[in-house]
């Protein structure tokens, strides 16, 4: 599931809302009527081809749609097809400007919002995009054969009317300032998608069907196996809309498929596409050479943002025995050494992370304060007791502490969960040695796994490092079936209901859900709901702080790290791009919506850019 991501900023009281654009706090930043956002060329030449490289882990795709649960899609596909009733603004946060809308109504009691579409929109089809269809595509959202996530995303949505053919209202069964944002959010497919002979097909059976979306690209030539072509579609019907102006300028994006890193940055090197983001530190710093590099064709750009951290983590399933303890999750965590991994590995470009929110108004620092303590105190017989003095810190191995004044800790918190070393293995009171399995979809992350192994062997645990392929891996994480594996999840400066699917105990209990961790908590619950039905800044920071202190003194996960940029490979000789980078950008989403391509080409270096 993806919804475009929807960012924090102010605080107010909840507003009756109409007009071009709806702010979750404050005021829209850019008025009504205006002409383009600001960190685009809306003078950018269309035409030319933008080649890439799949962002995604698997090695192919099966299917053209992209809801369903089984099968992989191609990459990019939802972003380039599917418009949405509000679009968000790279620059900007917490705001949906309209698209397919060309206004939106929030009532005065929160509990509904109405959203009168364009009378130009249009589908891939030449058919008008009408209200009809948004109530289809949120039914089939909301259907037995997509992502338990949207259920949970959309679990205060009561219901959606059709006023006429051109108006459609969501009702919310709670006030819930952040659901008109996730309403609007949400993809725009037509009624016909999926017809055949005058019947609609079951949705788990609509696969290779064409998508009939209202987007920017078609799908054009596909080599399976090979790769995809995007076709821009000269009839957009957004074209020159303010909220697209400048955007989807290349007449076609090619995405190839690699099955492997080393054959994917071999292809870079040797001009088989345009761009790539890195996320291995090493590559980044000793393997990104080359002619192309030396003669300025290609570039490293290093494009700093101030998107939230993220949680990245190492997850550690509590449904398995060995793990359901929070003194021997906390003793696991004790033996990461983040310092000597980033000396040895990283190159020093990462940054340890902590909570949940980082890089955030709700990132939680020092004691509880008394708006937080109201909300934890009526679960404190439940809660870790530490969960009620200062926010965790990660264990460090420089100034002062060392790795085994972090490991004596960890060997005293297994005595007290009643583990010990006999046999040269650590053994519970049963004489069960700990042995864990980590799951992994690819041989190479054993590299940055083996410090931790050694670590743990040092006090008696045994952690297996085990690589599947993508597709068993999928089921595996699905199913709930591993001890520990890493996720790594996406940061938000607005929490809400997606939180619910993360750490609440329904979830917990959904298999293809994202509660990988297993959390079952009604405190966590409670503290998810506080989130969920805050109407000021000051009512959603002290709830956001009291679940990111839990889940952290819970030990559910084991933070890793962060980049505080995107690091990307471009060809400077066959792309442009704006001068405004916009500060929450999402990697090579930048490119592909804002970047345009050189007409024609160099051929040869231009002094000028050198």
């Amino acid at each position: 599931m993806r919804l475009w991501p929807i960012l924090l900023l102010w605080g107010s009281a909840m507003p009756v809302w109409a007009g071009h654009a709806y702010a979750l706090w404050g005021e829209p930043r850019m008025p009504a009527g205006f002409d383009h956002f600001g960190y685009v060329n809306p003078d950018a030449p269309k035409g030319g081809e933008l080649r890439l490289v799949s962002n995604l882990r698997v090695s192919t795709f099966d299917k053209y749609n992209p809801f369903t649960i089984k099968g992989n899609s191609p990459a990019y596909l939802s972003d380039l097809m599917f418009d949405t009733l509000l679009t968000g603004s790279l620059d900007e946060t917490a705001t949906g400007y309209g698209l397919l809308a060309q206004d939106v109504e929030v009532a005065a009691d929160g509990l509904s919002v109405v959203f009168r579409l364009r009378p130009e929109a249009r589908f891939h089809n030449g058919k008008p995009v009408l209200a009809q269809d948004v109530k289809f595509s949120y039914d089939t959202l909301m259907g037995p054969y997509t992502s338990p996530a949207y259920k949970t995303a959309l679990f205060d949505v009561a219901g959606i009317d059709v006023i006429d053919d051109r108006t459609v209202r969501y009702r919310f069964k709670h006030p819930n300032r952040e659901l008109p944002l996730t309403v609007g959010g949400l993809p725009v497919f037509s009624r016909d998608w999926g017809v055949e002979n005058g019947k609609a097909k079951r949705f788990d059976q609509v696969v290779m069907d064409i998508p009939i979306g209202s987007g920017p690209y078609k799908i054009g030539p596909v080599r399976f196996g090979k790769d995809i072509t995007y076709v821009r579609d000269p009839g957009y019907w957004a074209r020159d809309l303010n909220v697209r102006k400048g955007t989807a300028n290349f007449d076609r994006i090619l995405v190839k498929i690699y099955r492997d890193n080393t054959a994917r940055l071999e292809a870079l090197k040797a001009g088989e596409f345009d761009l790539m983001r890195f996320f291995s530190a090493g590559d980044w710093a000793r393997r990104v050479t080359g002619r192309k590099f030396d003669t300025g064709e290609l570039v490293k750009g290093n494009f700093e943002h101030k998107l939230p951290s993220g949680f990245q983590s190492y997850v550690l399933n509590t449904r398995r025995p060995l793990l359901q303890d929070a003194r021997v999750r906390e003793a696991l965590g004790l033996a990461y050494d983040f310092e000597w991994m980033s000396r040895q590995l990283f190159y020093g470009a990462y940054q340890r992370i902590n909570g949940l929110f980082g890089n955030t108004l709700c990132e939680t620092r020092g004691t509880p304060t008394p708006g937080e303590l109201a909300l934890m105190e009526p679960w404190r017989q439940s809660l870790p007791a530490s969960a009620f003095g200062p926010m965790t810190t990660p264990p460090r191995t420089e100034g002062g502490t060392t790795l085994r004044d972090n490991l004596r800790r960890a060997q005293a918190l297994l005595r007290e969960a009643g583990w010990e070393v006999k046999d040269g293995a650590l053994r519970n009171a049963q004489g069960q040695a700990m042995v864990l399995e980590y799951l992994d979809s690819s041989e190479g992350g054993v590299r940055s796994l083996s410090s931790w192994i050694r670590n743990l062997q040092k006090l008696g645990i045994t952690l297996n490092f085990r690589a599947v392929d993508f597709a068993l891996y999928q089921q595996r994480l699905s199913k709930f079936d591993f001890d520990i594996t890493t996720i790594a999840y996406q940061g938000t400066n607005n929490p809400g209901q997606e939180l619910a699917d993360m750490f609440g105990s329904q979830a917990a209990d959904t298999e293809d859900s994202g509660n990988f961790p297993g959390v079952k908590s009604k405190a966590v619950d409670a503290m998810i709901r506080s989130i969920v039905s805050a109407k000021t800044l000051d009512e959603l920071l002290p709830a956001c702080h009291a679940l990111e202190r839990v889940i952290a003194h819970g030990h559910y996960l084991i933070p890793q790290y962060t980049a505080p940029s995107h690091r990307m490979v471009y060809n400077a000789w066959r792309l442009e791009r704006p001068a405004t980078l916009p500060p929450y950008s999402t990697g090579e989403a930048w490119a592909i919506d804002t970047w345009w391509a050189r007409m024609p080409p160099q051929t040869a270096p231009d002094p000028a850019r050198r």
